[in-house]
């Protein structure tokens, strides 16, 4: 569509669009079809009949809020970036005959690291880290040195444009502005990896490639594209900051308008730089404000008269009804300043969501919801109509009287006291606890989970229906257990768990238990890949009745002489996954709340002869704030929270943790000061990068390397593919040149839930053995 049709059609109030949708439907449609592909039970052209009425339905939702701009692009089968990467011709020299592979299959080959057909041989999965600070997780483009983007196939992303045109059309909207969604080529390289010494030493060579793709898109009349440089948001050095420059002034000539879009936070002190790319339009997020109107008319000030600015005022991270009058003047007041003079050719002003609503639910309305809950909560779908309802604030079509202020907060109770530390020192709480335990050299665990089989899925859902009695689905969980126990026994495991098999969710499963929470039924989110998870929603002071995790823990261990681990969830990672207030004074409330209840859990446990608890937390460092100048505060409120929930344990009773899928390199400080006895990390997908910043001997910022015990995940568990025993030991080898190997734990890298039972035991058994040699090397 032409600029001047774009005006016409735009010019009567101001535009709404979004910046990307959930893509695993409102019944988990994706998720489903893909899986079914995957094992062979569904050819690929029924799946993608399955994915595409879900995509469809995406747009037709947008359609539906009379949104003046659609949106698409983002509809990625298993992550944005991975299908960019993808479609750039990045392909590792390790997944042989990759480019045999059409697009759609060869992304899940890199994802998974198996080829679904058997004809390729496995290969170790991509590294996946987490994408800002959200739960979501992304692949990370792996960049050869000599990196070409050769072998370019966008049909993925043209697929997408055609689709949504045929909706648009079936609806009789033809001329309706089209935005096609895309990472932007320096974030697209901040967060790859590469062989050299600079990743933007790989710019030249990767602004062609963009370029060409704009160019089709604009020859397929895409109106807009939206170039997402989520990195603004950060406290960026001078090189990042001068890329921009450069990576836009080499696509400034292509057809499409270009909106480049920041969320998460503000633009900080690259605010300058962003209001003068030679860009169309800028994008920013004002729902991550502490002064929202502040930081809109910061950026008004510095952006030039010829350029859009879209406000994000609809919250993409939370499941609260917006509220809209809070936002009311500041959005006439935009309107006003960027509209009002009569020189200016198109709205300058458009109002969408802060950040993608890929990180909600989709739809309020399959919910049955508490009275106190109505009309309080919007998912994505919903989210849709607040979106339309902000544009016609902002220009006047909605008076003041029509809108009616939301009031949301939450009246907590602080925690009594000063959180509690634990008492003892490391070394010699180890000592005692290596006694008591008698464990050999390098001990073997698991992280926590074993396989949720469709027998324990089947049966939780007839408990839930009332299908079958209490005492039936007790009975059904611990045959579970016990089967679990045994195996692991067979297997010859050292630290055994009791396999979680009553669990959800490592958040659910807690929330559901403690006050304070809501639980949605159908409020599911994409995690990674096809794994989706329920964040609970919180909805008072939290606190915990009754004992959680105490009954299931003890009857495995009375199953078995070894010890059993009592596995709870940490009160950062439950804060973290939850939908809670976003504002730092309520979350600091929360999470010291959180951290109680777990502190009361741990002593239950302990009471019962529990010797082992592990107080998961991969989510420590993801609620970490992207600016430098507000993380310290969190750094001691999130350690304070953990050493509450674990100050309950005495000296020989050993507390565990676990992270996973973060770089742990900038707060190393940070994790020894959560002394925990042993952590266990992610290390098998990105190699030894994290296992480095754990170095004895490794000095940072003025602090030595970790001093407690560790287990590096020695195999990928997101990946069906048996791990090399030699691989294993490599990692294992390198990690004793790191860390003292008396100090050395052995486990995959992340729980075994979303695996089957042949997997784990492939996988464990090489693991046991892979342990036995090098034990037996270590002994001599």
């Amino acid at each position: 569509m032409s600029q001047s049709n774009i005006t016409s059609s735009l010019s009567s109030h101001v535009p709404s669009h979004i910046l990307g949708y959930p893509r695993i439907g409102d019944k988990r449609q994706t998720k489903f079809a893909l899986e079914r592909y995957w094992k062979g039970k569904q050819d690929k052209e029924t799946t993608r009949q399955a994915i595409d009425q879900v995509f469809n339905a995406n747009i037709q939702h947008q359609i539906n809020a009379d949104l003046d701009i659609i949106t698409t692009g983002d509809f990625a089968h298993y992550d944005l970036v991975l299908t960019q990467a993808t479609a750039f011709g990045v392909c590792p020299e390790r997944f042989k005959g990759a480019k045999q592979l059409d697009t759609f299959d060869r992304q899940f080959y890199f994802a998974r690291g198996r080829d679904h057909t058997g004809k390729l041989e496995d290969a170790a999965a991509w590294q996946m880290t987490k994408w800002f600070d959200t739960n979501y997780h992304y692949l990370v483009p792996e960049l050869a040195a000599d990196e070409a983007f050769s072998d370019l196939d966008f049909s993925e992303i043209f697929k997408q444009v055609e689709d949504a045109k045929a909706v648009l059309a079936a609806n009789n909207l033809q001329d309706k502005t089209l935005k096609v969604v895309l990472v932007g080529p320096v974030s697209f390289l901040y967060l790859a990896t590469s062989k050299l010494e600079h990743k933007l030493q790989h710019l030249g060579k990767l602004l062609p490639v963009y370029a060409k793709l704009l160019n089709e898109l604009g020859e397929k009349g895409v109106d807009w594209v939206q170039l997402d440089e989520p990195i603004l948001a950060l406290d960026l050095d001078p090189t990042w900051q001068q890329a921009f420059e450069r990576a836009y002034n080499g696509l400034q000539q292509t057809p499409p308008q270009l909106i480049v879009a920041c969320y998460f936070d503000s633009l900080g002190n690259n605010c300058n730089i962003a209001c003068n790319l030679p860009i169309n339009g800028l994008h920013i997020d004002l729902t991550r404000s502490d002064n929202p109107k502040q930081y809109a008319l910061q950026v008004i000030d510095q952006l030039p008269i010829h350029k859009v600015l879209s406000l994000g005022v609809v919250d993409g991270r939370s499941v609260w009804t917006t509220d809209i009058a809070k936002y009311q003047q500041l959005l006439i007041e935009a309107n006003e300043r960027l509209n009002g003079t009569k020189s200016i050719e198109h709205e300058r002003l458009w109002v969408g969501t802060g950040a993608s609503l890929l990180h909600l639910p989709v739809d309020i309305s399959l919910e049955q919801l508490p009275s106190e809950l109505e009309g309080k909560l919007a998912f994505a779908k919903q989210k849709l109509f607040e979106v339309a309802l902000c544009a016609e604030v902002a220009s006047g079509e909605v008076s003041s009287e029509q809108v009616a202020a939301q009031t949301k907060a939450i009246n907590l109770t602080p925690l009594a006291g000063k959180a509690e530390v634990r008492q003892g020192q490391f070394d010699e709480r180890y000592a005692k606890q290596q006694q008591a335990l008698n464990l050999p050299l390098l001990p073997t665990t698991t992280i926590g989970s074993f396989p949720q089989t469709s027998e324990i899925r089947r049966a939780r859902h007839q408990w839930n229906k009332g299908e079958i009695s209490d005492s039936e689905y007790q009975q059904l969980i611990k045959q579970e257990i016990e089967r679990c126990v045994q195996n692991q026994q067979k297997l010859g495991l050292d630290v055994l768990v009791h396999g979680e098999a009553e669990r959800t969710d490592m958040v659910e499963y807690f929330a559901q238990y403690l006050e304070g929470f809501w639980l949605s039924s159908n409020g599911w989110v994409q995690s990674y890949g096809t794994r989706c998870v329920r964040p609970p929603i919180v909805v008072g002071d939290i606190s915990r009745p009754n004992a959680m995790t105490v009954e299931w823990t003890t009857y495995a261990q009375s199953l078995t002489d070894k010890p059993i681990k009592g596995m709870l969830t940490g009160p950062v990672t439950i804060l973290n996954w939850s939908f809670a207030p976003s504002d730092t004074a309520t979350r600091d409330i929360l999470r010291l709340q959180i951290a109680e209840a777990i502190n009361q859990e741990v002593n239950d446990l302990q009471q019962a002869g529990i010797k082992i608890i592990q107080i998961d937390e991969p989510a420590f460092r993801e609620g970490l704030p992207l600016k430098k100048v507000e993380q310290d505060h969190y750094w001691k409120q999130a350690v304070s929270a953990f050493k509450h929930a674990a100050s309950s344990a005495n000296e020989q009773t050993q507390i565990h943790t676990h992270m996973c899928y973060s770089s742990f390199h900038d707060c190393l400080p940070h994790i020894q000061n959560m002394d925990a006895d042993v952590i266990t990390i992610e290390t098998a997908r990105s190699g030894l990068q994290l296992l480095d910043a754990f170095k004895t001997d490794k000095e940072q910022d003025g602090h030595q390397g970790y001093r407690n015990a560790i287990g590096p995940g020695v195999y990928d568990i997101h990946s069906p593919r048996a791990p090399d025993s030699e691989a294993m030991q490599v990692v294992i080898e390198a990690a004793s040149k790191y860390i003292p190997v008396e100090r050395l734990w052995i486990n995959p890298d992340c729980g075994l839930k979303t695996r089957n039972w042949q997997e784990v035991t492939e996988q464990l058994t090489n693991m046991v053995e892979m342990t036995k040699v090098v034990r037996q090397k270590h002994l001599v």
